[in-house]
C-alpha cells in the first residue's frame, strides 16, 4: 500500500513539501488556518482542507489517523506546532516530524516525542557553508550531529582505482555507498568497481573523518 502523507502549514517550507511529493506522485493531504493558502496549493495536494491542526475533533474527522507521516511546519505560531504535533503522536502517527524556530522549540517537541525535528534555514546553511568551502564536494547531508552523507567528485588521484585500491573504511573510516555516474547511480558499488572520470562518490561516515578523507585522500 503507498504511505499516506499530511503536511500541516503551507508557509514556504510546507508548501514546498507539498509541491515535492505531487512531482513525485505521492498522495498528501494538505491542511492550513489559511483559505487563501488552500487554494494556493489545492491543485498540488490529493486533498487541500481548512482547517485549525490543534483542534483535535477536526484531525479525527480529516482521518489523519490514517496518515503514515506527518510534518507540523508552522510559521511563527510555536503554540500551533507544539499543540498539533502533540496531538498528532497522541493520536498515534508513527512519524511525526516538526520544523522548529529556535532550540528552545526544538527542547519542547523533543520532549513530547516528535520523530525528528527540522531546522530548514540552519541546515541550509550548513550545506550552503559545506559547498563554499570545499570544492569537491557537491552536496551535504547531515544525518546527525557527528556522521553526515556528502556528494564528493572524484579527482585524478582516484581514476581506475577500485574501491578496494582506495580502502577508505580501514585508511579514513567512511564508506562509499553509492558512485552516481552520469545518469546512473551504482548503490553499494562492489569493491572491483574502478572510479573513472566525472564518478561522484556518495560517502558516509563521521564528519571528521570525510573531512580527512577529503583533504588527504582525494
Amino acid at each position: 500500500m503507498k504511505k499516506q502523507f499530511a503536511v500541516f502549514g503551507l508557509g514556504r517550507f510546507g508548501g514546498s513539501l507539498v509541491k515535492e511529493f505531487y512531482k513525485q506522485g505521492i498522495e498528501v493531504l494538505a491542511i492550513d488556518k489559511s483559505e487563501e493558502k488552500i487554494q494556493q496549493y489545492a491543485q498540488y495536494a490529493t486533498h487541500a482542507v481548512r482547517a485549525n491542526g490543534v483542534d483535535e475533533r477536526s484531525l479525527k474527522k480529516l482521518g489523519v489517523k490514517n496518515v503514515d507521516h506527518a510534518f507540523v511546519s508552522y510559521g511563527d505560531d510555536i503554540e500551533a506546532s507544539i499543540l498539533t504535533s502533540l496531538l498528532l503522536k497522541e493520536l498515534g502517527i508513527p512519524k511525526v516530524w516538526a520544523k522548529a524556530q529556535n532550540d528552545y522549540h526544538q527542547k519542547v517537541l523533543d520532549k513530547i516525542g516528535v520523530d525528528r525535528v527540522i531546522h530548514p534555514e540552519r541546515d541550509m546553511a550548513k550545506r550552503i557553508a559545506h559547498h563554499i568551502i570545499s570544492e569537491k564536494m557537491i552536496d551535504y547531508i547531515e544525518l546527525s550531529k557527528e556522521y553526515s552523507l556528502v556528494e564528493i567528485v572524484a579527482t585524478k588521484k582516484l581514476y581506475n582505482k577500485t574501491i578496494s585500491d582506495l580502502d577508505i573504511a580501514t585508511r579514513y573510516g567512511c564508506n562509499v555507498v553509492g558512485i552516481q555516474r552520469g545518469e546512473e547511480i551504482c548503490v553499494s558499488p562492489s569493491m572491483n568497481e574502478k572510479i573513472v572520470m566525472g564518478d561522484v562518490l556518495l560517502i558516509i561516515g563521521k564528519n571528521k573523518d570525510i573531512v580527512h578523507f577529503e583533504e588527504v585522500g582525494m
